[in-house]
């Protein structure tokens, strides 16, 4: 799965706490303790000092946890980094969902056209490869992948989540997996007390299409599961767009925890149902934006 933009942000405030505590390379980086200090959950750290040692900033330690590899001394200067890739990527999305972007393109060309610096063009890429619409081509370029883009075909993916995630729940193969269920209720009620104000429409996706993999994941039939992750890899970009407000959506988060709970307390029937009515809900109100 590719990282979520809090995942970035943290990795970006733990490079901060390397350049302004002037560790040196060998310092241990304890998960705990960063997370007490960033004022985030272990979760989020964790995954960013994964995706710090892929970017070799940091590395597995002997025994446990990860120690820096690039001191503070060679870390780039501070920038609002994050934050401008965030903004070039949401850029990129729009302009491929209105045709602006062919269905090739070269690294040198969105370089130029995009003003990208080649560590940004190496996020942006492996990022929104990550996500499934872009792929590389043998030996040189890259190729966008099918998206949802048309109302139709937008309302038919809601059609099809309202036949198989509800019957997903009631397969006889469904066998709760607790500790997910557990971490995505969590997810979705802090956006409920009030994170949904402060993230944006890409965590937010990632979050809420994470809580209904989450579920069609302990479904264990490997088709279903296949169909909803290629159907919320061709609706994410028009998810950005057709994004509901944000009171709509809180609504619906407190919906998610109510089915989370459900399941939890084993009412897999109730649960089946209120998942039908939340799809049939959710899919009317994205056909009207």
């Amino acid at each position: 799965m590719a990282p979520t933009p809090l995942t970035r942000q943290t990795a970006a405030r733990i490079v901060e706490h390397i350049r302004e505590q002037g560790l040196p390379a060998g310092s241990k980086l304890v998960e705990r303790a960063l997370a007490e200090q960033l004022r985030v959950s272990r979760s989020p750290v964790r995954n960013a000092l994964r995706l710090l040692a892929d970017d070799g900033v940091v590395g597995l330690a002997e025994r446990s946890g990860y120690t820096v590899l690039v001191p503070a001394g060679e870390l780039p200067a501070a920038e609002s980094e994050a934050d401008d890739t965030e903004q070039l990527y949401l850029r990129i999305a729009a302009d491929r969902l209105d045709g602006k972007l062919p269905g090739r393109v070269t690294e040198t060309g969105l370089a130029r056209d995009y003003g990208l610096t080649s560590a940004q063009l190496t996020r942006l890429l492996r990022r929104i490869s990550n996500e499934g619409w872009i792929e590389r081509l043998p030996g040189y370029g890259w190729e966008f992948q099918p998206m949802l883009t048309e109302l139709r075909s937008y309302q038919d993916s809601y059609r099809l989540r309202l036949t198989i995630e509800p019957a997903a729940i009631l397969e006889p193969t469904f066998t709760l997996d607790r500790t997910a269920i557990e971490r995505v209720r969590a997810q979705q009620q802090r956006l409920v007390d009030g994170d949904i104000w402060s993230v944006g429409n890409a965590e937010l996706f990632d979050l809420n299409s994470g809580f209904h993999e989450a579920i069609m994941e302990c479904s264990r039939n490997t088709f279903f599961i296949d169909a909803l992750t290629r159907v919320d890899r061709l609706r994410r970009l028009i998810e950005y767009r057709r994004s509901l407000s944000r009171e709509r959506a809180i609504v619906r988060c407190r919906e998610h925890v109510e089915i989370a709970d459900l399941l939890l307390a084993g009412r897999t029937a109730e649960a089946a149902e209120a998942m039908r009515r939340h799809l049939d809900t959710v899919g009317a109100e994205k056909s009207e934006t």
